[in-house]
Order: C-alpha cells, then structure tokens, then sequence
C-alpha cells in the first residue's frame, strides 16, 4: 500500500486537474463512477493500492509499460509516454514514478511469448484468400439475416448460446461453433449487431449494411475491424503493428497473448491477415493506415449478377452471387434452399403470403419478378401468387380505439377455428360483435396469426391495411454523458471545505492503524513550534497519542496544534 505522503503527493496533483483530466484518469484506471470516496486522499490511496496498480500495468501498450520501467528504475520517460504516464497516475509531474507504482513495477514479471511460429501450410494463394473474404462476407449477412427475425440468445458472459450455434448449424449457415463465434464477434465488434439484454439485435448500421455489395460489404467491416483494434496493436494509431508482435503488445498481462490471438483469428476470418500473418494484398493499405485495394479484391471474386432463371416447378435459379439488395427481396417472398454462389430459391404459398404480410401485393411481385427473371414469369408461380393474394387478408387484425384487438372475418367458420386453437389460448380470444377480441397488443396478435399459418393482414381503426415489420432493431444508446460528474462533484466539494484539515487527519490515522513512528510538528501557546517523535497510538477527540521516543514518556497532543506530520 502506498504511504500517506506518496497518496498526498498524487491527492494533491488530483486536486489541481480539471473535471476533464480527472475523469480522463479515472477513466484510463478503470475506476468505478460509484466508488465511495469521501475526498482525493481516499481516490489517491485507491488508485495505488496494489490491486489497481496491477490493472492497470496490464493495460499498458508495449511503448508506454518499456518507458514506466524505465522510471521505475530510476531513469526518465520522453514524450509523449510520459504525459500518456502521468494522466494514468503512474507518474508523477516531475517525471518520477509514484514509489508504489515503482514497487508493483518490481513485482510483476513482464510476459514475453516467442513469437508464434507460421501456422504448417501457411502460404495461401490470393484466390483462396479471396474465397474466404467472398465467405465471410455471405455469412454474417446470413446471420444477420436470421437475427432480424429471431435474434440470438447470448448467455451470461455475453458470448452466443450453445443453443443459438445449432441454430445456425441446422440452418446450414455455419460450418463448425468456430465460425458463428467470430462472425457474431465481428458484428459486435464493429457494431453491426449490439447486446439488448440476453440477446443480440441487429443495428441499424447492420440493416444498411445488408444492403451493400459483397465488395462494399468486406470493406465497411475491414475498416471498422481495423479501427477498433487495442491501442497496443496499432502503428500509430493508423495501422496495425506486424502480427507476430502482437502477442507481445501488453507486456505486463499475462492474459494478453490469449486476447491477440482472437484478434488474428478475427483478421484472418475476415480475410484481412494470411495464416502466416502477413497482410493479404488487398489489405495492405488497411494496415499501413489507408484504404484498401478494392478492385484488386473485386477481380478475385465471382461477379455479381442481377437477374435469375424462374422455373415452372415454383423455384429460382441465380446463376451467380445474386446483389445483396435483389436478394433481400428475393427472400422476402421465396425460400433460399441453397447458399452456393450459384443460389437456388423455392415459392410455396407461405412464403409468398409472408411477402404480402411485409406489404408486397400481387402486382409489385409480379412486376420485381418479370424485371429479375431471365425466362420471364412461369405461369405455375403467376398463378400462386394470385391464388395467395386473393386468400390473404381473410382474417383482419384491427387497432381498436376501445383499448381491444379485434380479429375479424368474412367466413364465420374461419373465426369458429381461430377460437377453439389451442395455439392461440395465450391470445385470450373472446367472442365480440364484430368477430373476436384479444386485449394483447395488434402487432403481438397478428404475428401469432401469421406464424400458425393463417392468411391475415393488419388494419388501422379506419381500415386502411397497413405493414408490419417483424424485425426489432437494437436502439442506439443515449449520448454519453460524464459518469465522473458525481463523483468528482463530491471530491472537490471535501476538497474545498477545509483540504489541509483533511489531508492532517488522513495522515494521523493512516499513522495510527500502522503504529507508525512520525515526527509531529506542534504550534506551542507562545507561537513558536517543537517537533516531537512519536509512535502513534490513538486519535480521538481532537487529540493524537503516542509514546515519545526520546522521553519514553505517553504524550497527548491537541490536533487543532499540529502543523505537520512526517514519517520517521
């Protein structure tokens, strides 16, 4: 534990910062916003207690834990490692280091991995590297995808379900858990996907990423990636470092190699790094700082075709990668079977009832399918559609002004059925004088209908037909105000009542519960001033007690007299 002189020092250099500093250094200390603190001694003394000295070692890039070891050895940091030191505490103004961050300094080992060697078959042709882009890409848009209608369940530490990875296995979208683990990390980690309780939705940058090309795609989560890098794995603050010293970026955290490790893994999933963690050509411009070569990444990649084959049998053919934006269509009113570039779609009649449900009519999938299909409209599928589109909307979902959901129906036999179906009991269904009535909410009551199959719409109170979006994005978070600002309210509001009162009487008990031997210097009646060598005791009352070294004698002395206090 640090001294009381030592917490004076950095209390008194805490004292003189403003709020931004302040909350710079809690922030850099990962400090709690909630901490009880009562003034800066009790905020010096927690920031150098040993516990916090080790965190925050271990958060310390490569440059800046070489330049505290340094000082701590009693040498001098340059700039700018030495401003960096000092808004983290660590380093006095004076350039020296903090005797207790000096000591922690000593006691903890630095890590230093080896290198790691080239993974065995590490060279890896553009092409495949391409390949794996092209992949990566078309599967966390398929996540995605299916998170905007189901999202995924996280568990306690945050991490994707065992659930929700054979979920994503039975759908066909992953290969192995590997592979829905960094995909779902890199959506959070570039925030195309945010934790909403114990799920993850899809954001609305997610949304419009779906929108983009494959191309478009890559880059947008390579620069984000690129950018949300640790600081210690960063070239300057542009780039990255070379991947083999990653594992060395934070010398003072044994957990470290561990951590940089999932970053390759991110980079090398996203096709970013080689397995032998050299930058892929197309990404050499990232990790130099810049942009990265687009087209030399488009010319490695299949091309994007805008137009589909539509068969008699009720299925699509693309004869390519379909673009992103026709595929989003395109699924919204047929089942995609197979997920090769060469992709194949089926029409059923639940899927195109779902289309209509989305806001499609008969008419605007007539018109997007002929304007897509390169053997025009197949009468099969024409005829589908009209036959789906005249029985859509034989149940009515209505908005009530009464406060109720009414479900109505043309066919008193379809709303006999809807009453007695033991799937729609947690809808409460009752009879009304207009069909039957529900006090759960429209949206809620419409897509129970529509999920056990029935063709229903949804209606205002006026009986306009209107759309319903299923998916529910994550909110964007409230702009972040300074969680310090209590905090630090509380500490110069001590600060300022009587600093010098409290810092004697934090010295005086930081003295007593150590029985330390201290050099008290006591203002006499005549004016002047003696010094006397205590070990103390007691204090209470207004009054310090200990036994005087050089008398051998007990001494009791008024707090209100003492002007100073020093270790012996």
């Amino acid at each position: 534990m640090a001294s009381s002189a030592d917490s004076r020092a950095l209390a008194t250099w805490l004292a003189t910062q403003n709020d931004a500093v302040l909350s710079a250094v809690l922030a850099e200390r990962g400090a709690s916003p909630n901490a009880s603190w009562a003034d800066f001694f009790d905020a010096a003394e927690a920031l150098q207690d040993a516990p916090a000295l080790t965190r925050a070692l271990a958060s310390l890039p490569r440059p800046l834990a070489e330049a505290l070891a340094a000082v701590a050895d009693g040498g001098t940091a340059p700039e700018p490692a030495r401003s960096a030191l000092t808004t983290r505490a660590l380093v006095a103004p004076d350039g020296s280091a903090y005797p207790a961050v000096a000591a922690a300094v000593a006691t903890m080992a630095p890590v230093a991995p080896a290198a790691p060697e080239p993974a065995a078959g590490a060279t890896e042709s553009d092409a495949a590297a391409a390949e794996r882009a092209f992949t990566a890409a078309a599967t966390l848009a398929e996540i995605l995808q299916l998170a905007l209608t189901s999202p995924l369940a996280r568990i306690g530490s945050g991490a994707l379900g065992a659930s929700e990875r054979r979920r994503l296995l039975e759908a066909g979208i992953v290969d192995d858990p590997a592979t829905a683990d960094e995909l779902v990390a890199v959506a959070a980690t570039t925030g195309l996907a945010a934790p909403t309780g114990k799920e993850w939705l899809v954001t609305a940058d997610g949304l419009q990423w779906l929108q983009a090309g494959s191309v478009a795609r890559w880059d947008e989560v390579a620069r984000r990636l690129r950018d949300a890098l640790p600081a210690g794995l960063r070239a300057d603050g542009a780039g990255w470092i070379a991947v083999g010293d990653w594992p060395r970026a934070y010398p003072f955290d044994p957990s470290w190699p561990e951590r940089a490790e999932q970053w390759r893994s991110l980079l090398h999933r996203w096709a970013m790094v080689g397995a032998d963690g050299h930058s892929v050509p197309w990404a050499a411009g990232l990790a130099a700082g810049g942009d990265a070569d687009l087209e030399a990444l488009r010319a490695l990649l299949p091309p994007e075709v805008d137009k589909v084959f539509l068969q008699n049998d009720l299925t699509a053919i693309a004869p390519g990668p379909l673009a992103p934006h026709l595929d989003l269509r395109l699924r919204t009113m047929a089942l995609r079977e197979s997920r090769a570039q060469a992709s194949s779609y089926r029409f059923t009649p639940e899927s195109i009832g779902a289309a209509i449900t989305l806001g499609e009519t008969a008419e605007s999938m007539r018109a997007f399918l002929t304007e897509l299909s390169l053997t025009g409209l197949p009468q099969p599928l024409a005829y589908e559609i009209e036959r789906t589109a005249a029985r859509h909307g034989l149940v009515k979902v209505v908005d009530d002004p009464s406060g109720l959901t009414l479900v109505r129906s043309d066919d008193p036999a379809v709303l006999d059925t809807l009453a007695v179906d033991q799937a729609l009991r947690s809808l409460g269904l009752m009879r009304h004088a207009e069909g039957l009535a529900s006090r759960s909410n429209p949206d809620a009551v419409f897509w129970m209908l529509a999920d056990a199959r029935y063709p229903v719409s949804m209606h205002d109170a006026s009986g306009t037909a209107r759309t319903v979006q299923r998916h529910r994005l994550a909110q964007p978070g409230e702009p972040a105000s300074d969680p310090y600002a209590p905090l630090l309210e509380r500490l110069r509001a001590a600060h300022e009542s009587d600093s010098d009162a409290a810092w004697l009487g934090r010295e005086l008990e930081h003295a007593v519960r150590a029985k330390a031997l201290i050099t008290v210097t006591v203002r006499l009646p005549d004016g002047s001033t003696r010094a006397f060598t205590l070990e103390a005791s007691g204090l209470g009352g207004g009054r310090l007690r200990g036994r005087d070294k050089a008398a051998d004698v007990e001494r009791t002395l008024p707090v209100a007299s003492i002007e100073s206090v020093h270790p012996v």
